[in-house]
């Protein structure tokens, strides 16, 4: 049987790719980190994460991934930037293959190539990221207590963040495209009941706007042709997320309908020997914390069956 290069390669290094990083070097596993940019992932443009435990005042993502990757290096994990190319994850030997680089082997592969948010892709979107445009009311939501903000989409997680965010803000006002929400009929009775919760049918955010002190408003365009513009200091944006797959081998792996890994509860796919973590992986619940503890499990799942072949 061919030898491989590594025990165990993880490919992406959020939250749940440095953990299994840790996890993996702490237990002296001959191990690969590849990550394509700066480890954090997405937790790198968030402003303040507030709901880590351990961390009683807040730390700011940047900080928060920053420890995370250092953690990893205190026990030796090799890391390496570059593009990942393609991946052959169906024989006992998988392979990686970088961009402008050589193909790298391993017994086991973790992927933790995460998610994105689905973008409305308007002017002020992208400057004014993580300075009151967000897309994690969870993350986000006790900063703006009693200011007024706005919620774009009408699904499940649309009206479920804008019933959290009344918690904190003063109004809510939900700007979604249609004259009905797509939510469940429950989460809608709810939203329609609460009087912090004002809707805005028929209708599109054309432009976000604001400047060095972050959102002060959007421009919304109405279905009739007509425009207006809504004060607000933050706006939240949930109209989907998007899976980071576009490397992974679609053909070898189980995905859901919108191309999310499907795994068991240890983190195993249909592929022997091949795990997912993180964002990646095709749940209802996108956390820090959980992304975390799934690279745990995604591990030492990854040490159990390397044991189980030797």
């Amino acid at each position: 049987m061919q030898q491989a290069e590594y025990q165990l390669i993880i490919v992406g290094g959020g939250p749940a790719g440095l953990t299994a990083g840790l996890y993996a070097a702490r237990g002296r596993l001959k191990a690969l980190l590849i990550e394509k940019g700066a480890t954090g992932g997405q937790v790198l443009v968030t402003d303040w994460v507030d709901n880590y435990p351990g961390f009683v005042d807040g730390i700011s993502g940047f900080e928060l991934m920053d420890k995370m990757t250092a953690h990893a290096d205190r026990f030796g994990l090799e890391k390496r930037f570059a593009n990942v190319a393609s991946l052959d994850l169906k024989e006992p030997v998988k392979k990686v293959r970088l961009e402008d680089g050589p193909t790298l082997t391993a017994r086991t592969v973790i992927l933790c190539t995460g998610a994105r948010p689905s973008r409305l892709g308007v002017p002020g979107e992208e400057e004014l990221a993580g300075r009151g445009v967000s897309y994690c009311a969870t993350c986000d939501g006790p900063f703006y207590r009693d200011q007024e903000i706005a919620v774009v989409g009408g699904g499940n997680t649309a009206i479920q963040e804008a019933l959290h965010l009344t918690k904190f803000a003063s109004k809510v006002t939900v700007i979604h495209r249609r004259d009905q929400l797509r939510a469940t009929r429950i989460l809608q009775e709810k939203a329609l009941a609460n009087d912090r919760i004002h809707f805005v049918w028929n209708a599109r955010v054309k432009e976000i706007m604001g400047g060095d002190s972050g959102v002060e408003g959007v421009r919304i365009s109405h279905n009739d042709g007509s425009e207006s513009t809504l004060a607000v200091t933050g706006i939240f944006i949930f109209i989907g997320v998007v899976p980071n797959n576009e490397v992974l081998p679609l053909d070898q792996l189980r995905t859901d309908e919108a191309g999310f890994i499907i795994t068991d509860t240890e983190m195993r796919t249909n592929l022997d020997g091949v795990f997912a973590a993180g964002d990646i992986r095709s749940k209802n619940f996108r956390q820090i914390i959980n992304a975390a503890g799934e690279g745990a499990t995604a591990e030492l799942s990854a040490e159990q069956y390397l044991g189980s072949q030797a």
